[in-house]
């Protein structure tokens, strides 16, 4: 974070003295002479508790929800919400810098296209991104507070569980462009129905300049019956979409990489490598292409750095342990992207396919359907074993089963293991995905300490 004076940073929220303010944080350990300490209250830790001793660390002002007993009045800025006041800072912080800027949302595929549009950028000049999944109140203030004079592009990552969140995350970040990925059904627990789904994340239109570029998915069923204001320019990319302003042909894909030509109606035409398995990487890859030509980066250029794309933490990730391949994706699932990892699992060579698919949360009332149809769609890639793990992986396991898939139920981890001895073999691939609550990487990391090594 570059120096900011006080009064420019919480302006909005107090009348504070011109001094230099040189971090926000949440983090007492993280504390330092000139920061600003942000209090948040918690069911286990209330920052509240750490305050006194952040002003004695040098903390200058102190964001707390009621006064603090050691920390003086004049340098207690009280609040009614503590994220609100972090998207106030990072707006106020936010426009002291003029990138180029991508706005990344919606149900599946926000992060790997995040970091599509980090590759493509990072070939242009100095870029910034969402770090990990720090796509909420407190992730997306963290990341604009990175911003520097260096910074010419970025790219930010806006989740969301409820309405009005990504409204207020987009008017704090101010995107040149906006990408929607696609619209699942991800958080039907809150909205209800994926209509309103669909409202919640075009809610990045508002935060948009009037002429930016919102890339959305043509092969969806439901983004193109969105509502784009015409003060926008939509971007439709797509693979059977014949209409889509950016497609992909001819995709070719397997272990090592996907292949596919991009037919794009303004620029022309180009090849692309993607280093990722799965036709869904495609159009990851497909919206940040068509995000960054948009705002006039150069086609060919943008079109050969999407090679330079790499994976973070564990999604996607295919390594080869004891012999055996494993498709690592643990973390997060939704029936879209449950479907979309099976495909790459009937992708490869392996002769054996081994499937270790764990419940998916805040599915609501479609959580039944959705596990259900994710056993359906594991007989359909192939499978020829499924471990099913969790309470509401019951529906997916007897889906399986009604299919003729070899499945077995687990209640817990150490039956999961159990089974991943009793059934895993040299020679095998192996795909794990569950919402990550599950703890699936955790199971994986016990399981690789008992294959061969080397």
């Amino acid at each position: 974070m570059q120096k900011i004076p006080a009064n420019e940073l919480l302006a909005g929220l107090t009348l504070a003295e011109p001094v230099s303010i040189h971090a926000v944080v949440t983090d007492s350990r993280e504390v330092k002479p000139g920061c600003v300490f942000v209090c948040f209250p918690g069911e286990r830790v209330d920052g509240h508790d750490f305050a006194a001793g952040a002003y004695q660390n040098g903390a200058a002002y102190i964001i707390a929800n009621h006064p603090v007993e050691g920390v003086p009045a004049d340098r207690t800025v009280i609040v009614p919400d503590s994220a609100k006041a972090m998207i106030r800072m990072a707006s106020n912080y936010r426009m002291l810098f003029s990138p180029k800027m991508i706005g990344v949302t919606g149900s599946v595929g926000k992060t790997t296209t995040k970091e599509f549009c980090y590759a493509v950028l990072s070939a242009f000049g100095k870029t910034l991104k969402t770090e990990g999944n720090q796509n909420n109140d407190i992730g997306v203030p963290n990341t604009l507070f990175r911003l520097d004079n260096d910074t010419e592009y970025a790219v930010v990552e806006m989740g969301m569980d409820h309405a009005g969140e990504i409204e207020r995350l987009t008017r704090c970040a101010r995107p040149s462009a906006g990408i929607i990925t696609m619209i699942g059904v991800s958080h039907l627990e809150n909205l209800g129905t994926r209509e309103n789904i669909l409202k919640a994340k075009m809610e990045i239109c508002t935060g948009l300049p009037d002429g930016a570029p919102l890339v959305l998915n043509a092969d969806n069923d439901l983004l193109p019956t969105a509502d784009v204001p015409t003060r926008l320019k939509a971007v439709w990319f797509g693979i059977d979409a014949e209409n889509a302003d950016v497609r992909a042909v001819d995709v070719e894909t397997g272990t090592n990489g996907t292949t596919f030509k991009i037919i794009d109606k303004e620029y022309g035409t180009f090849d692309a490598a993607i280093p990722t398995a799965g036709v869904h990487t495609v159009y990851d890859a497909l919206a940040a292409y068509a995000a960054a030509t948009r705002l006039g980066l150069d086609a060919a250029r943008c079109a050969a750095a999407l090679a330079t794309y790499q994976t973070t933490g564990m999604r996607q990730h295919i390594v080869k342990k004891g012999g055996v391949t494993f498709i690592e994706d643990c973390y997060n699932a939704s029936p879209d992207s449950m479907r979309a990892a099976l495909s790459v699992l009937k992708a490869l060579p392996n002769t054996r396919k081994i499937a270790l698919l764990g419940d998916m949360l805040e599915l609501g009332d479609a959580s039944e359907d959705g596990h259900r149809h994710t056993g359906e769609w594991a007989a359909d890639a192939g499978v020829d074993q499924l471990i099913a793990y969790g309470p509401r992986s019951a529906a997916m396991a007897d889906a399986a089963k009604a299919h003729g898939v070899v499945t077995v139920h687990c209640k817990n981890a150490e039956e999961v293991l159990q089974y991943l001895r009793q059934f895993v073999r040299p020679g095998d691939a192996v795909l794990a995905k569950a919402s990550h609550a599950m703890g699936l990487e955790q199971l994986l990391q016990d399981f690789y300490k008992e294959l061969p090594q080397g």
